[in-house]
């Protein structure tokens, strides 16, 4: 039996990936300064940075239900025997709805729609897990409870230099955002439950990296993980960062990538994350 694994672009999967592991990816979304929207395949963190500069309004939205239902059209006629989509959080786009509805319009019961409760490779894991289950034989029930598990062991960590560009576009509380600028804090936030939260306040740059590093080494545990560094305009401390990773988790494999715009659109430049999977996207635990 073929099973499909459809996600969308916030999963930031490393080069060669998709290709390899034949996964579709339907784009989100980006707009300036309330322009029509493009997908996010044609703005990149380059021209995001750009837009950052001259002070523009960027603003993201979802994948339409009808591009989602196109995505699964094409892999059901490509022969595939079910299709698995795996997205973003439901508590930070509407993609994971859209995703139910095209779902119900081409076929329930050949389309399951999996909520990975995550972003950028808190997702691409999950997505990751699904392919290598579909590619080793397993039916359309056993690739979705493999996104499921990857999704329910993965911890997302990351620190931005600021809550502005969180605050707003909608994903943490005003209150939150501005009592962060007031002590001039820099939070060390984690996706909790698919929703984006405060997990450590600390004051400087230097003190998050320190602490994004022992907490994901504690999430680590010991053994083979996978682990992905993540960046918006901040490759130097994201390389430091994965570089002390690496001395401490021997097992690990590792990828460092910067976001596309529509997470960077959100956590805004200097943010740097970590995502942790124990025992990695082929076998997770």
């Amino acid at each position: 039996m073929s099973i499909a694994v459809v996600t969308d672009s916030t999963a930031y999967l490393p080069p060669g990936y998709a290709e390899r592991y034949a996964v579709r990816s339907v784009g989100l979304h980006v707009s300036v300064d309330g322009a029509g929207s493009v997908a996010e395949s044609g703005f990149g963190p380059g021209e995001l940075a750009r837009a950052f500069d001259r002070k523009h309004r960027v603003t993201t939205s979802g994948a339409t239900p009808a591009e989602l239902a196109r995505a699964y059209r094409a892999a059901l006629d490509a022969g595939a025997e079910g299709v698995v989509s795996v997205h973003l959080s439901r508590r930070l786009s509407g993609t994971w709805d859209a995703a139910r509805l095209a779902a119900r319009d081409v076929d329930p019961q050949r389309v399951r729609v999996v909520d990975s409760r995550s972003t950028a490779m808190g997702l691409g894991f999950s997505v990751l897990a699904a392919a290598a289950c579909g590619e080793s034989g397993g039916d359309l029930s056993a690739v979705e409870g493999s996104a499921a598990l990857a999704a329910e062991r993965t911890t997302t960590l990351f620190s931005v230099q600021t809550l502005e560009y969180l605050r707003r576009g909608g994903r943490i509380g005003a209150a939150t955002a501005l009592l962060g600028t007031a002590l001039a804090i820099k939070p060390l936030l984690h996706v909790h439950e698919g929703r984006i939260e405060a997990l450590e306040k600390v004051r400087t740059t230097t003190r998050a990296m320190t602490r994004l590093l022992e907490v994901a080494c504690r999430a680590a545990g010991s053994g083979p993980v996978a682990v992905a560094v993540h960046h918006l305009a901040a490759p130097q401390r994201a390389e430091q960062l994965a570089a002390k990773l690496r001395d401490q988790l021997p097992e690990a494999e590792l990828v460092v990538s910067e976001v596309g715009a529509v997470i960077g659109a959100h956590i805004g430049p200097g943010a740097v994350g970590v995502v942790v999977l124990p025992g990695g996207w082929q076998n997770p635990r």
